[in-house]
């Protein structure tokens, strides 16, 4: 792939929209649930269109069920559905007993479904390389579906950067950089995971969510030509 044959007001926009999507995915699946940011969401209508891939399938169906759950929460998110996203989240995310959709990276490549394996230090390692601080390094796995997804957006505003800086080698470094990590990492079990929550998710944010993230996965190894990967099952 050439990116000089891109025009790069279409690249810009790529990027631009790879960063709104990734970095939204990032937090709602990294963070425990924010109740303002939350109705925050709601009254912003950020579920009415996709900044990024919105024709990819995925994205449309994701879309379409957190419309539904934005509209729900018109008035604002009441307690009830508070403390559903809370339970959900925990389940999915931090575990009561077995998690029906492991969000780290190495249980999925290893027969003992352990965390800090040879992944999380891979990650790790592209994240220093390319200047992304984790706040909780050494104390979670940094494999996380969510901190993955950041390190997307992450790339795509130093693409940004480069852009404006009139930086080719440093845009065709991060696009690439892009390709590798995609190929490496998130596509290879990225969406068996996302296939799992939207199993196994209870509310329709996160099963949303889900659908979202699968989505954005697919639509950005489109935009930069990555061949899908045999993806990992659990």
């Amino acid at each position: 792939m050439n990116n000089k044959m891109i025009l790069t007001d279409d690249l810009t926009a790529a990027l631009v929209g790879e960063v709104l999507l990734f970095s939204l995915l990032g937090r709602a699946l990294y963070q425990e649930p924010d109740r303002e940011w939350l109705n925050q969401l709601v009254s912003d209508e950020v579920f009415s269109e996709s900044p990024f891939g919105a024709a990819q399938i995925e994205i449309v169906r994701g879309l379409e069920i957190l419309q539904k759950w934005a509209d729900e929460q018109a008035g604002g998110i009441s307690d009830q559905k508070f403390n559903d996203l809370r339970m959900d989240y925990t389940r999915l995310f931090i575990g009561l007993g077995s998690m029906p959709a492991v969000p780290w990276e190495s249980v999925y490549f290893n027969n003992e479904r352990l965390v800090f394996q040879e992944q999380t230090i891979q990650v790790r390692n592209w994240y220093a390389r390319f200047g992304m601080q984790i706040e909780q390094i050494n104390k979670e796995p940094d494999d996380h579906i969510g901190l993955e997804l950041l390190f997307v957006s992450h790339l795509a505003s130093r693409g940004l950067r480069a852009i404006e800086q009139a930086d080719q080698q440093s845009l065709d470094d991060v696009l690439q950089a892009q390709r590798d990590f995609l190929l490496e990492h998130l596509l290879r079990w990225g969406p068996a995971w996302a296939t799992l929550a939207k199993q196994h998710a209870s509310t329709d944010f996160y099963r949303g969510m889900a659908h979202l993230a699968h989505g954005a996965l697919l639509a950005a190894a489109q935009m930069l030509q990555v061949p899908l990967p045999k993806v990992a099952t659990l």
